[in-house]
């Protein structure tokens, strides 16, 4: 059985709640966030959340499922129901907790979700996951830089995408908060802005290859 953070939807129309259920649960556990379309989710989100688990002796990976990418057109994207079905395969291990956590805040942006999520569990250790290639373009986010004075972040490296992020202008920004690989463990609880860059191995599945052969 998939281990999940699925909440039903408000039955007062506004789609928004003002609390977490459960949110004790995660009081000093070390938390991954892993956010995304998932159009669909595959082997490569798979590899990066089990490698957090891994280099940061994490508690959990959650999966935050967004209702609609604000940076990516709604043409090609599925609806969240569908995204989340296809995601499940995905998140079987253990750790792993498939969530509608955005369409349940009512929230559309990465920095209001993380904003809210760091209010509802205080007691949480939250890193925020990613792949190499958006960290390429993470200063195309709103308010990126307030994400970055957040939470942690960890990056994991993406086949093409090495270069363009180290040279990235967040890692620019920030080049006096980076760890090194070997302290990645280190990230969870600290004070950020705090990243780094995790060398791995290279997973070649693309959501967009995907959609491509027509099997999504």
């Amino acid at each position: 059985m998939v281990a999940s953070l699925i909440f039903p939807q408000t039955t007062d129309g506004t789609g928004a709640y003002p609390r977490f259920p459960g949110a004790a649960k995660w009081r000093g556990c070390r938390v991954g966030l892993l956010g995304g379309s998932f159009n669909p989710a595959h082997e490569g989100h798979y590899h990066i959340a089990t490698e957090a688990l891994k280099r940061m002796q994490l508690d959990a990976v959650w999966w935050l499922v967004t209702p609609g990418n604000p940076l990516k057109t709604t043409q090609h994207t599925a609806d969240l129901k569908k995204r989340l079905a296809a995601a499940k395969k995905w998140t079987r291990h253990p750790k792993f907790h498939l969530s509608n956590i955005e369409a349940r805040l009512g929230t559309r942006f990465s920095v209001d979700t993380l904003e809210n999520l760091i209010t509802l569990c205080p007691n949480t250790d939250f890193v925020w996951l990613m792949g190499a290639d958006n960290m390429a373009g993470f200063d195309h986010w709103l308010d990126w830089e307030t994400i970055a004075h957040l939470l942690p972040i960890a990056i994991f490296d993406r086949e093409g995408y090495s270069m363009p992020a180290l040279n990235s202008k967040f890692a620019r920004r920030f080049v006096r908060q980076r760890l090194s690989p070997n302290r990645a463990k280190n990230l969870p609880g600290k004070t950020a802005p705090l990243w780094c860059f995790i060398p791995c191995r290279k997973n070649p599945a693309s959501a967009t290859a995907i959609r491509a052969s027509g099997i999504w």
